[in-house]
């Protein structure tokens, strides 16, 4: 029996693997991706609460109001964002657009950037409203 495995090559692994925008952008889609499962999660406690009563209502706002809850919020913020952004990105690639490599670097890079500022944005606008 000829042992098959010989000439085959090792497969690489995280050591071998430089991280490229596009890789880490890939890896980041995927966890934000789950972390919406959790905000998803404090979304409808919140509405919930809203349905529930008053007294409740303004206790889930108070813990949503910490620093503690805000830095969740932006957090969520920021995967909705980032998740969407994307999203669209992928879209783009279905169409059979933007497979190129330098722009298809230059569109990851551009994802991280613009789901930060859009989450500035969304802040700013929200805390300018709410004052």
């Amino acid at each position: 029996m000829a042992n098959v495995t010989q000439n085959r090559p090792l497969s690489p692994h995280l050591q071998i693997y430089k991280p490229i925008p596009t890789m880490v952008m890939s890896i980041l889609h995927r966890i934000t991706g789950g972390a919406l499962y959790f905000g998803t999660l404090l979304v409808a406690w919140w509405l919930i609460a809203a349905a529930t009563g008053q007294a409740y209502f303004e206790w889930v706002n108070w813990i949503l109001g910490t620093i503690l809850g805000r830095l969740v919020l932006f957090g969520y913020t920021w995967a909705l964002l980032h998740h969407m952004l994307g999203g669209f990105r992928h879209f783009m690639w279905d169409l059979g657009h933007g497979f190129g490599k330098e722009f298809s670097t230059k569109l990851a890079k551009a994802n991280l950037v613009g789901s930060l500022c859009l989450t500035v944005i969304v802040w700013a606008i929200g805390l300018a409203i709410r004052f």
